[in-house]
């Protein structure tokens, strides 16, 4: 299999952003994006499934940090779409649970090629720390319409927002290391009865 990496830029009149991915690294991670807490949680995808990634955004976060968040994950995406390429031999589903503390979420991903986000996650604050919690929604539904991949994202419980939204990372970074990973017993098939995905 080839190398599975992209680099990808993308610039509007709002953000700057370059996002280079491996998807088969060690989780080496590298951010610089004026979004702190965002940059916690990409963390969490990195190391959780071990995936290097090194995101730099300057963006107008002088008015909110909306237009990083919801342009860092469209890229994010678009890098992932790159990296995968064909998907022949990958194991495509995959799906994990992660507790932290009181807070249980799990998430389920379907490289289908077919956009689709379904995510319930009850916040229990609407900023964390100066991080507005429905930004969230925005990050992974342009990750989803540009990876071009199913996510169903589900916090079951907890009380602490920070923990529900950290379990949702880690959950998704380990749900993306199952489906990437390379099926020794597809060998360089289609996961697909339709033959192309």
């Amino acid at each position: 299999m080839s190398d599975r990496t992209a680099a990808v830029n993308r610039d509007t009149l709002e953000t700057q952003i370059s996002v280079a991915i491996n998807l088969d690294g060690d989780g080496k991670a590298a951010f610089d994006t004026g979004v702190p807490f965002l940059e916690h949680m990409m963390d969490q995808i990195a190391r959780h499934g071990l995936i290097d990634m090194d995101v730099n955004c300057k963006g107008d976060t002088e008015i909110d940090d909306h237009h990083s968040v919801e342009d860092i994950g469209i890229t994010l995406g678009k890098a992932m779409y790159q990296a995968v390429g064909d998907k022949r031999g990958i194991r495509r589903y995959g799906h994990a649970y992660v507790p932290l503390d009181e807070a249980l979420s799990r998430v389920v991903i379907d490289f289908s090629g077919r956009p689709g986000l379904t995510m319930n996650v009850p916040f229990t604050q609407k900023r964390i720390g100066s991080f507005d919690t429905e930004l969230f929604w925005e990050f992974f539904q342009g990750f989803v319409n540009h990876a071009q991949v199913t996510l169903h994202i589900d916090c079951l419980r907890g009380s602490n927002a920070h923990h529900q939204i950290e379990t949702v990372f880690k959950a998704f970074g380990r749900a993306l290391r199952m489906a990437l990973e390379v099926d020794p017993r597809l060998g360089n098939a289609m996961p697909s009865t339709k033959g192309t995905l």
